[in-house]
């Protein structure tokens, strides 16, 4: 997948607080769909729904043990999502710095 697909998808995902939610308890470990639509007031084919979003994003995996089929966190894509945005972070950085030079002139000017 492209890296404007991947970050398309991957946002796309974040964009529901459900699938959200689903991605922090995964970062605590593997869990089967049971146990992900457990905190939740949704049936576990919506949850599954849900997390055939997320793996269409590369976000989660599943995989077979025995008769478990756990789900795993994926965070590669997060990386991916996380580099672009830390271009907009130094943009605001810069922003602030120069806000800040421009106040400390006001305030010197004021003095």
């Amino acid at each position: 997948m492209a890296t404007s697909d991947t970050l398309d998808a991957t946002f796309a995902a974040l964009a529901d607080p459900t699938r959200r939610a689903i991605l922090a308890r995964l970062a605590a470990g593997d869990a089967t769909v049971t146990e992900l639509a457990a905190p939740f007031a949704m049936s576990q084919p919506a949850v599954s729904k849900h997390l055939r979003v997320l793996e269409r994003a590369g976000l989660v995996s599943r995989s077979r043990d025995a008769q478990r089929r756990p789900c795993r966190l994926v965070a590669e894509p997060l990386r991916t999502a996380t580099d672009w945005l830390a271009d907009y972070r130094d943009y605001w950085e810069t922003s602030y710095q120069r806000l800040d030079a421009l106040l400390d002139d006001l305030q010197d000017g004021g003095a």
